[in-house]
């Protein structure tokens, strides 16, 4: 309730109606366990992941979303120069086109997380100031725009729409790209679109920019442990890269910007590993995981290519 008090003098918010709201927040014993990391010891196997991703269900689930929403794709891309392949993929990774955008009630897991975070997350104090801060978002998006706190339904970790946006960035980043004066990620797609695409900008999408460039490796010069240290961040020059035992190739030769060493795990089997630039870091501003950002681009390609055959360029 004291939290209750601080919201309602910081938002600007009426306190009995924000201590009603929160007098209502329910404990889902799920959502702490959801959230832990996974155990200690678990391998990545990049393989996995993508087979949860790309499948034939989601792609032509994805082939109705940009044939029926071709036009607005197209507006995106030109207003915010993010490629429709990536606003398709995204959209497809995080709810199959809306048929799965969650069905926790925003307000209690966003509750949850705020006040019983799992204590042994190594993140824990950080995670739940994070979530403390969405819940509060949370309360002030909904009471502007008229909309019932306890009505809206989304992710174990209080993601909305079709996009699954945390509050936040419902906020910072979310548009009314249908013209009808109001933001809607339930159920307008092409508020998901424009939304996505203006994401995107926020974080520095770099139009016609590649994703990423092949990589393969000179043993003799091949320096791993410095290659590996700055993680999924565009670090390092063209020129340096190579000096550390990283071989491109082809245009990867012009790229101007820094690149990062991306390493994808496969279980027993090697890792597979790709030169990653800012186009790639952007999409895991998204999803902190390379994998994720993988799984976006190959969902979006295969959705182009199934697109393409049947209608042709």
């Amino acid at each position: 309730m004291a939290i209750a008090d601080d919201i309602a003098e910081r938002r600007g918010l009426d306190p009995a109606w924000v201590h009603q709201i929160l007098a209502q927040a329910r404990f889902i014993p799920s959502v702490p366990r959801l959230m832990a990391p996974a155990p200690k010891g678990t391998v990545k196997n990049w393989k996995v992941y993508r087979s949860r991703f790309i499948d034939p269900v989601r792609i032509a689930a994805g082939v109705r979303f940009w044939q029926a929403n071709r036009a607005t794709l197209e507006r995106a891309e030109k207003e915010y120069g993010v490629p429709a392949e990536i606003i398709v993929g995204i959209i497809g990774v995080e709810t199959i086109y809306g048929q799965n955008m969650g069905n926790f009630r925003v307000l209690d897991a966003l509750a949850t997380l705020a006040f019983d975070f799992p204590a042994s997350h190594p993140r824990a104090k950080e995670r739940s100031a994070y979530f403390k801060g969405e819940l509060e978002q949370y309360l002030s998006l909904t009471q502007r725009a008229g909309i019932d706190p306890l009505s809206l339904r989304g992710s174990y970790a209080g993601a909305m729409g079709l996009p699954q946006f945390m509050p936040t960035s419902w906020v910072q980043f979310a548009v009314d790209f249908d013209g009808d004066s109001r933001v809607d990620l339930f159920n307008s797609p092409a508020d998901a679109i424009g939304s996505v695409a203006s994401y995107f900008k926020a974080f520095h999408w770099q139009p016609g920019m590649p994703i990423y460039y092949p990589v393969q490796f000179d043993p003799k010069t091949l320096d791993m442990d410095a290659l590996m240290a700055p993680d999924i961040l565009p670090t390092f020059s063209v020129a340096r890269f190579q000096t550390l035992g990283a071989v491109l190739e082809g245009p990867a030769l012009q790229h101007s910007g820094p690149l990062a060493l991306v390493e994808l795990q496969n279980g027993g089997d090697p890792p597979q590993y790709v030169a990653g630039t800012e186009n790639f870091y952007a999409i895991t501003r998204y999803n902190w995981s390379s994998y994720y950002a993988m799984a976006v681009v190959e969902l979006g390609r295969e959705v182009a290519a199934a697109v393409k055959a049947q209608t042709g360029p």
